[in-house]
């Protein structure tokens, strides 16, 4: 990842999900793994590697120690999704924070979704959609007794 430069969508795309990941303090485990997950699956990942999301994954949290390193992602995170692929993002972070099915989302984690839809400049039905859509996905069935 080029931080001073433009970026790839592809790359954007992980530092959105890097932003709500590291929002709490730091990466999990679990949180890579639905990175990795993402990055294998998605279209939009296509001809993008897990050794590219290593790389950018670290350019990243680089990225966010830096001063006013937040203001800068999210400058280049619009600059390298156009409107689709913004509505994508939103809904990558989303499964991030919600991939994390130990706990609840924890208030910083919400507060960046709350940064990065805002940075996205998504509609807010558009955004109450895609996290209904992510939340959906997610529900666990009750055991029976």
């Amino acid at each position: 990842m080029r931080t001073r430069d433009a970026l790839k969508a592809p790359e954007a795309l992980v530092l959105t999900m890097v932003l709500v990941s590291a929002a709490d303090g730091g990466i999990t485990d679990r949180e890579i793994g639905v990175m990795s997950g993402q990055v294998q699956t998605l279209p939009a990942f296509q001809n993008f590697t897990t050794d590219q999301l290593v790389d950018v994954t670290d350019a990243a949290v680089g990225l966010l120690r830096e001063e006013n390193g937040l203001v800068r992602a999210g400058e280049l995170i619009r600059a390298a999704l156009n409107p689709k692929l913004r509505e994508t993002a939103y809904a990558l972070a989303c499964e991030v924070i919600a991939g994390d099915q130990d706990a609840k989302p924890k208030r910083q984690s919400l507060e960046m979704l709350d940064f990065v839809r805002g940075e996205l400049g998504l509609d807010p039905l558009v955004s109450g959609a895609i996290e209904r859509g992510v939340r959906a996905r997610h529900q666990r069935v009750d055991p029976v007794t």
